[in-house]
């Protein structure tokens, strides 16, 4: 199984939205809020820019919501 971690934000939809696909398709994941100013260093320096949702999958980085990157990362339907 991947690992997959999500730095999001709680006032954040487009956040919601990854993690919401990602329970809605069985796949475990680990969250770090941005809120938190080492987290948000994290993203920033994986993502290469501030924005969020960053979802990283085993060593991939996606920036957003991207619903055909993430099947195909985690071999879904």
């Amino acid at each position: 199984m991947a690992k997959v971690l999500v730095y999001k934000a709680e006032w954040c939809s487009w956040c919601h939205r990854v993690t919401d696909f990602l329970r809605e398709n069985g796949v475990e994941f680990q969250e770090k809020d941005v809120d938190d100013p080492e987290n948000a260093r994290e993203s920033m320096e994986l993502s290469g820019q501030g924005g969020i949702p960053v979802t990283v999958i085993d060593d991939e980085v996606v920036i957003g919501f991207d619903v055909e990157k993430f099947r195909k990362l985690l071999n879904l339907k």
